[in-house]
């Protein structure tokens, strides 16, 4: 990432910085922002503090750098929805993504996204803020393919594009916590396929 700091010139850092940021979003994913102590970020990491300064900057901007690798690759399900031909294979796809995230073997479950800021003190603000703004920001794109489907027809004009994005978010969310409380795959499907029995006619 171009925010990503460089080692000095002459000094290899000696470690894999993709590897390391990877460990480091899977610790946020599983711990939150505040639950993650340095010692358990550089421990996973496989680093010291002077290198992880070195190379990520302080916690939160280790935290960005996270979120941002877990937007791309995680994550990366909402941008595939969206590309969907019609409002509802989006939304189709946009809950199984979230469900499939949420319980991927192998990896936390839940949501990072969510995870982070459920439980975030008065001095964890900043972190708790970018996260209420990049769960925002997934509300506004799909707010946006709504109100194209409704200019397309593929949606009803009585549809509001904003109440059924933030239906949508209000689900995928409610499927991260359920995932994270241990409710398997195939009962967190089945609530998404229940959720969309609902969907609005076109």
């Amino acid at each position: 990432m171009e925010s990503q700091r460089k080692a000095p010139i002459g000094r290899p850092r000696g470690f894999d910085a993709d590897e390391a940021l990877d460990r480091a979003m899977r610790v946020f994913w599983a711990q939150g922002y505040e639950g993650a102590s340095l010692t358990d970020l550089t421990a996973a990491m496989g680093i010291t503090r002077t290198s992880m300064y070195a190379a990520f900057g302080n916690k939160d901007e280790l935290f960005l750098k996270a979120l941002a690798r877990y937007e791309e690759g995680p994550a990366s399900y909402l941008g595939r929805a969206l590309r969907e031909p019609t409002a509802r294979q989006v939304a189709v796809a946009f809950l199984r993504g979230a469900v499939q995230t949420s319980t991927r073997p192998g990896c936390p479950t839940g949501c990072l996204g969510v995870q982070a800021s459920l439980v975030a003190g008065e001095h964890a603000r900043n972190s708790r803020d970018v996260l209420t703004a990049w769960r925002n920001k997934g509300t506004d794109h799909l707010h946006d393919r709504f109100r194209q489907a409704v200019d397309e027809g593929d949606l009803s004009p009585d549809v509001d594009p904003a109440a059924l994005a933030r239906y949508l978010m209000t689900i995928a969310n409610g499927i991260a916590v359920q995932a994270a409380g241990g409710t398997t795959r195939d009962d967190l499907q089945y609530a998404a396929d229940t959720a969309l029995r609902n969907w609005p006619p076109a």
